[in-house]
């Protein structure tokens, strides 16, 4: 049973779910997880962002200008994303729907972006394919041109990552492949052959974790390019992984996994946490067909 209650202007949308949600337990249980989440929807219902709170309530929604695939947090409760419409940028929000920030570029199309430690933004941009970054007042502090073969825009390039090294870490969907780049662009060490590969995180270690696509499956590998940990569809055939997304390391070592399930809405799970080690342990999920078709990215907001 869901009570909707929908703003004069449509874009505030309140749903107080009950037992709808499916969620791993009653977050009121001792020992239960449960999470306050953030995800992008992207679906032919909606592209929208959409906050869940740990007791499995829909508390705050946003419609995205055009589409959208991803978004970061910027502290105060604001949030970023890449608007690909045209012109395509990013704008930043605030929880009353007032634009913070507004960005447009002059590439083809941008569909990701990251928040610096600066304060500054990156910028995923494709056609041309490359890493800008700039600060608070829109001015560009960097460019780096990024290596694809991709001619066309939109595939070239998904989610980026800055390094602590300075260098680039970058996910290039249409060539399957995981680059990291030096500061001047060079390419300094790759991980090829994960079909539409969506994002890469390094972890300390200096091994990368990278979420394989549409091969349904996490791996861990070193720089040496050897695999030393992987999940994958057969490991937990009960979430049904379809396209593996977005990739956020918990401050417990947990793995917070986006499944985006276009095409195969109505069955599995959108995002789950499970343990990074060998038990490879489900711990959460979160599967609410009715609140949202398939997304594109989860932020579990306790934990920043």
């Amino acid at each position: 049973m869901a009570c909707k209650v929908f703003s004069g202007c449509g874009l505030l949308v309140l749903v107080l779910l009950t037992s709808s949600l499916a969620l791993s337990g009653n977050a009121d249980e001792p020992g239960v997880v449960s999470h306050q989440i953030m995800v992008c929807e992207y679906s032919d219902a909606a592209h929208r962002l959409v906050e869940i709170s740990p007791e499995g309530k829909l508390t705050w929604e946003h419609r995205f200008p055009s589409i959208a695939v991803c978004f970061r947090m910027t502290g105060e409760g604001k949030v970023v994303f890449a608007d690909g419409g045209n012109p395509t940028g990013i704008q930043e929000i605030d929880r009353n729907h007032n634009v913070t920030f507004d960005y447009r570029a002059k590439c083809e199309q941008l569909l990701t972006c990251d928040v610096l430690p600066n304060g500054n933004f990156l910028l995923a941009e494709q056609g041309p394919c490359q890493a800008v970054e700039i600060n608070a007042d829109g001015d560009v502090v960097s460019t780096v041109k990024l290596s694809t073969t991709e001619k066309a825009a939109h595939l070239q390039l998904r989610c980026l990552h800055r390094l602590p090294n300075g260098h680039l870490l970058a996910c290039h969907e249409a060539e399957a492949v995981v680059r990291e780049y030096d500061a001047d662009g060079l390419i300094v060490w790759e991980f090829p052959n994960v079909t539409n590969v969506f994002e890469a995180l390094r972890l300390p270690s200096g091994n990368t974790l990278i979420g394989c696509g549409t091969d349904k499956r996490i791996i861990e590998v070193t720089p040496e390019k050897k695999i030393v940990w992987d999940l994958t569809a057969g490991d937990v055939p009960e979430l049904n992984l379809s396209w593996i997304t977005s990739l956020q390391i918990l401050k417990n070592g947990n793995l917070v996994i986006g499944n985006f399930l276009r095409g195969h809405e109505g069955k599995g799970a959108h995002a789950f946490e499970v343990t990074h080690d060998e038990t490879k342990k489900v711990v959460w999920k979160f599967a609410a067909h009715d609140v949202v078709k398939s997304i594109t990215m989860v932020r579990v907001l306790d934990d920043e």
